[in-house]
C-alpha cells in the first residue's frame, strides 16, 4: 500500500494595495472657480478659427511695397553682391552712391549672415558709421531682435530691443529704444493687434517717452485692418492722439498687377496738412515697374530690369511739377557667387541624371 505524498504549502505573496486617490490640485479647474469658464472661452475662441492678424510694423506692409518710397533714388548706384555660402547663407556687399541732389557720395559695406533661426546683419560707410542688426527666433512664434547704429553725428546713435510673440489670433509686441536702467529714460513701446473676425482685426499701441527724471510723456495709437476674404485687397486705418491719422488700400487685380493709396491727415491745433498717394506695380517675368503720384505735384516711376539672374538695371526718376525740378538715377545689382554649380543647385550632383532639355 502507498503512502501518499505530503503536500508542501505554497506562500501566494498578498495582492498590493490598491493605489491612493488622486488629491485634486488647488490649480486645478475644478478648484479654480473661473477655471471653467475659462476653459469654456478658449475652446469656443478656437472653435471660430481665426487667422493670425500680421504684426503692427507690417500693418500697411503690401502698400508700402508697392509704393515708391523704397525704392526711388538719385544719382548714380552701384550694389555688388557676393554669396560665401548658401546654408548658412553668408553673403558680403559693397555698395556705391554717387551725384545725388540730396546726399554726398558714399560708400558701404555689409555682410549677412542667417540660418534657420538666427539673422545677422552688419554695415559700415565711409564716414565710419555703424549699424548692426540681430534676430534670434526661439520657436516658430517668437523671436527677440536687436537693432543698434553708431553715428559720427551727434544724437544720431541708438540702440533698440525688441520681441514678437505671434499667437494664433493675435500678436503682441514690445520695444524699447535707448533704455537706461539707471533712470528708466528712454521710449518704451507696446502693441497688440487681435483677430475679432476672419477679416476684421483691431489693436492698440502705446508709447511712453522719458528724456530726463520728472519729464515724460504717454500716448496712444488705434489700429484697424480690413483683409478680404479671398485676400485681394486690404484696407488699414491709424489713429494717433489728436487729429492724426494713417490710411492705407492696396488691391489685387491680377497676378502681375496691383495698386495701393495712401492717406496721411494731420489736423493738430496750429498744423492742419494732408498727403494722398496713389502707387502701381506692375511685376513682369524678367523686370519690376513702380509707378507713383502724389497731391504734392510728384510724378515718379522706378525700373528695375534683369538681363540675367545675377545681373540688373536700374532707373529711376521723378518729376516736381510745383517746383519745377527732376531727379534721374541710374544703377546696376551684380550678384556673383564663389559656390560650385552643385552648391548653387543649378547642375544636379554626380550620379543624377540631368533632365533634358525640350527639343524645339
Amino acid at each position: 500500500m502507498s503512502v501518499p505524498t505530503p503536500v508542501t504549502a505554497v506562500d501566494v505573496p498578498p495582492p498590493p494595495p490598491p493605489p491612493p486617490a488622486p488629491v485634486a490640485s488647488s490649480s486645478s479647474s475644478s478648484s479654480w472657480p473661473f477655471g471653467n469658464l475659462y476653459n469654456r472661452f478658449a475652446a469656443w475662441r478656437k472653435s471660430l478659427d481665426l487667422p493670425n492678424p500680421g504684426t503692427v510694423e507690417n500693418l500697411s506692409k503690401e502698400a508700402k511695397q508697392t509704393s515708391l518710397n523704397n525704392y526711388a533714388f538719385d544719382g548714380a548706384r552701384a550694389d555688388l553682391s557676393k554669396s560665401l555660402s548658401m546654408n548658412p547663407m553668408f553673403q558680403v556687399t559693397h555698395s556705391f552712391h554717387l551725384g545725388s541732389q540730396t546726399s554726398p557720395p558714399t560708400y558701404h559695406f555689409g555682410a549677412m549672415f542667417a540660418n534657420d533661426r538666427l539673422f545677422m546683419h552688419g554695415n559700415v560707410d565711409n564716414d565710419g558709421n555703424m549699424s548692426a542688426r540681430f534676430n534670434q527666433g526661439w520657436s516658430a512664434n517668437s523671436v527677440s531682435k536687436v537693432q543698434a547704429q553708431l553715428s559720427t553725428t551727434p544724437g544720431q546713435s541708438f540702440v533698440q530691443l525688441e520681441h514678437d510673440y505671434q499667437g494664433s489670433d493675435y500678436s503682441l509686441n514690445a520695444k524699447a529704444v535707448n533704455p537706461s536702467p539707471a533712470d528708466l529714460s528712454g521710449i518704451y513701446m507696446g502693441s497688440y493687434l487681435q483677430s475679432i473676425t476672419k477679416n476684421l482685426a483691431l489693436g492698440v499701441e502705446t508709447i511712453y517717452q522719458q528724456q530726463a527724471p520728472g519729464l515724460s510723456d504717454v500716448g496712444a495709437a488705434y489700429l484697424a485692418k480690413y483683409t478680404s476674404t479671398d485676400r485681394n485687397w486690404i484696407a488699414t486705418a491709424q489713429v494717433q492722439g489728436p487729429g492724426v491719422l494713417q490710411a492705407s488700400y492696396w488691391q489685387k487685380l491680377s497676378e502681375k498687377v496691383d495698386v495701393a493709396a495712401e492717406l496721411q491727415v494731420m489736423a493738430a491745433p496750429g498744423r492742419r496738412d494732408a498727403l494722398a498717394t496713389l502707387a502701381a506695380r506692375y511685376e513682369l517675368r524678367m523686370a519690376s515697374f513702380r509707378a507713383q503720384l502724389d497731391s504734392t505735384g510728384k510724378v515718379s516711376a522706378y525700373l528695375e530690369q534683369r538681363f540675367a539672374p545675377t545681373f540688373a538695371f536700374l532707373v529711376s526718376g521723378e518729376i516736381d511739377h510745383f517746383k519745377n525740378a527732376a531727379k534721374v538715377g541710374v544703377g546696376v545689382m551684380i550678384e556673383s557667387s564663389s559656390l560650385t554649380p552643385e552648391e548653387m543647385g543649378m547642375v544636379p550632383p554626380p550620379g543624377v541624371p540631368a533632365v533634358p532639355m525640350p527639343q524645339p
